[in-house]
């Protein structure tokens, strides 16, 4: 039996599909992990899938000392691992017993600075990530006559296959492995991958496993030192690393020119022209006048002019040559110029090759190589997407020559697509990426685009103006690929000496713009081009940046709290923030990859690069708390509270974990306010940002997908006030023999709305509504449940609803496994009152469980100490 070992569970399944004979691989489960039998050549082959990474790299617990074997660590199969802590680092006997200080050694897994300097030369472990994966592997090998790696082919994947190779040695050691690459999982491809295996390549794989021992030492020791300069703060750990540093460095530096940016003034002349019943705009051939006594002069000569002639037309052509093949880095920049933001783009991008629409997405190539079947993909691309036919028929009328980038490697081709498969089951994201990479292999194939552009001189009052128009004359490679492409300007057919008349002269002031904002796409672009990251982490650490509020926004700015520890680092430890660090040591792993260094060799001096600057980070320790302190609170302030007057900020309650807006004057001030649902909140500025009606802060509420809204924090502020309405007449308490009225009313403490029964403690009924919209009474009652129909009013018009949750004439997704609810079932206000009684208890129940849980808790707490004073 030869096994077959992928990244991942849909890879496997898929060579399974693209290898068997005749018929499907049958699906089958190793315990309960899901494996592929097939045959090739009536050979009994399995196929599995990883799950990425199946070992994990951490720290032991501690780091001993011994005269005689000096720094160690013990695994927990008491495997000693030597340690190389520097002779300059303090070795016990110590002073104090208390922690991070031991009776023979240091701990280094609770959070201290004494220890941080320790934790930098310390030994790494392994451990198992997915130990039902690695139980799988090493049952399946046992059996097995060969073993294919055949994860992804790049660091990443080299490092996953050896890992798991690693894992199969220790039951079948000497069981034959090879490597299947392949760089699109289409059934050519695959099936020359399995006819032509490889060695695996360990020193990429060492490179990559360099790559990860790096990260996490210099993400452990920074995260560490910078959450433990300011503890708290708002609940947030402060993280750190080796690349994430310098890149939140590039946008802080950017918000610093923009910062630093003095405007100047300048003033503009510009207007409307028309001939032949076609307008167009015309401006002063002086495009900025700096001096604005000239500006007016000029002005004075136009004002209220109703024509211009004519004295010059000029044409011009000019070729736009058709771009270059996808790497990952382009791929990435211009998705985001579509809306998709570099992370989300590698996810589409992931899901796309897993399923065979496209090659694999990590790359640098930008040169399609001569084996690719170029004429093939493009066939493929003409009867699988219609749109796209006629362009692929002019395409494959000839000659098939694709464009070159600068930048050509043997490890994968350009993302393409690979013709196959039916894009007509893609949808929403996928689809939108699918077609940008289709085209764009379509018009690296076609030829250049002809703009011809126009440019008329018009002399108005003795004053020079211009107007200028381009329009694309002969489409080439722009029928295939619109993206970015203006719209054309076309000018009216014009003479010289020809009348046209003007209107609208205007002498506009303006001032001189900052340096624009980087977009998500434009960095990931200054980061490859300043050696940050690989084409596989760029996104992914953008994305860990917004995660731990460093960044906002898009176009990127940086929080207050990214700015002070940027400006806090710049300060103590410089290099940390600058790329020349990161990308040297990017040059040592691909030294290691290509075989001229050692995983150790790098890895230490990585270690001694941090340690470097780590001495003058912990001296400064408490001058960088300060920094973040201040800048915490000025990233959750809100506004200024309107009794005290000092900041109200965002907090998180100790108890519930729900956010709340309380004031820094705490416990001398006490006002609070509760936080809008479901909305990302922001402070406004300016008139706007204190209410008119009580003085307490305004904020902008963005809800999930829907327009932006501005409201006062206070909810029982007149602007947020609704008088109650009644909607209704209870059928619980009818039934029960008495009166009771359906109320809406919102909430003065927690800005809720609802509708609630004016016998409530006695019924138990009550109705959520929508947090906005105007609410009108119908009168009405729903045929399905009995419950009051209202109308909300919202941006797309008036909305009737229902207002139970659970009514059964609401449209329900079927539950898979169960049988659909009958339609037009009713359900009775007897049957309604059950179930509240039945939330209420099962309330009660949990409450009584979360106190039992937290008291045990904190007695295993107490006792814990208690045992450590001992």
């Amino acid at each position: 039996m030869k096994l077959v070992v992928a990244e991942k569970n849909i890879a496997a399944q898929k060579i399974a599909q693209l290898l068997a004979d005749a018929g499907a691989p049958k699906n089958d489960k190793v315990y309960n992990t899901q494996v592929y039998r097939f045959k090739v050549d009536g050979e009994d082959w399995v196929s599995m899938g990883l799950a990425g990474h199946i070992l994990a790299p951490d720290f032991p617990d501690e780091i001993l000392f011994d005269k005689k074997m000096g720094w160690y660590s013990l695994t927990e199969d008491g495997e000693v691992l030597p340690a190389g802590v520097p002779d300059g680092l303090a070795r016990p006997p110590y002073d104090t017993k208390r922690k991070p200080f031991l009776a023979n050694g240091i701990n280094i897994k609770g959070w201290k600075v004494e220890s941080l300097p320790y934790l930098t030369w310390s030994p790494i472990i392994k451990n198992p990530a997915e130990k039902e994966i690695i139980r799988v592997l090493k049952n399946l090998a046992k059996k097995a006559d060969e073993v294919i790696i055949a994860t992804d082919f790049d660091r990443e994947g080299e490092l996953i296959g050896s890992d798991a190779l690693n894992m199969i040695r220790e039951v079948a050691p000497e069981l034959p492995a090879r490597r299947a690459r392949y760089s699109a999982l289409i059934k050519g491809e695959v099936t020359e991958a399995f006819a032509n295996l490889v060695e695996l390549d360990q020193d990429l794989a060492d490179a990559g496993e360099s790559r990860q021992y790096i990260d996490l030492i210099w993400g452990a020791v920074l995260t560490r030192y910078l959450t433990l300069a300011k503890f708290g703060g708002f609940g947030n750990v402060r993280s750190a690393g080796r690349v994430q540093t310098p890149t939140l460095a590039l946008v802080v530096e950017r918000e610093r020119e923009r910062m630093a940016f003095v405007p100047e003034d300048y003033w503009q002349i510009r207007g409307l022209g028309e001939a032949s019943g076609q307008e167009f705009k015309i401006a002063h051939t002086t495009a900025r006048f700096t001096d604005k006594a000239a500006a007016e002069a000029a002005f004075s000569h136009v004002e209220g002019e109703t024509t211009g002639t004519v004295t010059a037309v000029a044409k011009r052509s000019r070729k736009q040559q058709p771009p270059v093949p996808f790497n990952t880095t382009a791929l990435q920049a211009a998705a985001a110029a579509e809306g998709i933001s570099p992370a989300r783009t590698m996810r589409i991008a992931e899901s796309l090759y897993m399923s065979g629409f496209i090659s694999y997405p990590r790359v640098d190539n930008t040169v399609y190589p001569k084996t690719l079947d170029i004429e093939g993909i493009v066939r493929g691309l003409a009867s699988g997407t219609p749109a796209l036919a006629p362009v692929c028929k002019k395409v494959l009328a000839g000659p098939l020559t694709p464009t070159r980038g600068k930048v050509e490697t043997t490890d994968h081709p350009p993302i393409h697509p690979t013709g196959q498969g039916d894009p007509t089951t893609l949808d929403g994201g996928q689809l939108k990426l699918y077609n940008l990479i289709a085209r764009r292999f379509l018009a690296t194939l076609m030829g250049p685009a002809t703009i011809e552009n126009t440019k008329l001189s018009i002399d108005v009052g003795g004053e020079p103006f211009a107007a200028s128009g381009d329009v694309l004359v002969e489409a080439g490679f722009r029928e295939a690929y619109p993206y970015g492409l203006k719209r054309d300007e076309q000018l009216p057919a014009l003479a010289e000496g020809d009348i046209i008349d003007v209107r609208d002269i205007k002498l506009e002031a303006k001032q001189t713009e900052p340096p624009a904002r980087y977009s998500q796409g434009k960095l990931v672009q200054e980061m490859e081009k300043r050696g940050l990251g690989t084409k596989s982490t760029r996104a992914s650490i953008i994305e860990r940046l917004y995660a731990v509020r460093y960044l906002k926004n898009d176009p990127i700015e940086p929080s207050q709290l990214g700015i002070a520890i940027i400006d806090a680092l710049s300060e103590f430890a410089p290099r940390v923030t600058t790329p020349d660090m990161t990308a040297e040591l990017d040059a040592d792993m691909t030294k290691v990859a290509e075989g001229a260094d050692t995983q150790e060799h790098v890895v230490d001096h990585s270690r001694a690069l941090l340690a470097g600057m780590l001495d003058a980070l912990i001296e400064h320790k408490d001058d960088l708390g300060e920094a973040i302190s201040d800048a915490v609170t000025a990233d959750a302030r809100v506004g200024a509270c309107p009794t005290c007057g000092k900041d109200l900020v965002m907090k998180t309650s100790a108890k519930t974990r729900g956010s709340f807006i309380g004031c820094m004057g705490w416990p001398d001030c006490d006002v609070t306010y509760p936080v809008p649902s479901g909305v990302k909140v922001s402070p406004l500025e300016g008139e706007a940002a204190v209410c008119p009606e009580c003085g307490a802060p305004r904020i902008k509420c963005q809800p999930f997908r829907q327009k932006a809204y501005e409201q006062c924090v206070n909810p029982k502020c007149p602007t947020n006030y609704e008088p109650d309405l009644k909607v209704g007449e209870c059928s619980v308490c009818a039934e029960a023999g008495r009166h009771g009225d359906l109320i809406a009313h919102k909430s003065e403490k927690s800005g809720k709305r609802f509708i609630r029964c004016t016998n409530y403690d006695d019924c138990g009924v009550s109705y959520p509504l929508p947090a906005r919209g105007k609410l009108s009474a119908t009168g009405e009652v729903c045929e399905h449940c009995g419950a009051p129909v209202v109308v909300v009013e919202t941006a797309r018009g008036p909305w009737r609803i229902c207002v139970n949750m659970d009514c059964p004439g609401k449209e329900k997704k079927p539950v898979r496994g169960k049988a659909a609810s009958k339609p037009g079932a009713k359900k009775t206000a007897s049957t309604a009152k059950k179930t509240t009684a039945k939330k209420a208890t099962a309330k009660k129940a949990t409450s009584k469980k979360t106190t039992a849980k937290k008291t045990t808790a904190k007695k295993a707490a107490a006792e814990k100490t208690a045992t450590e004073k001992a």
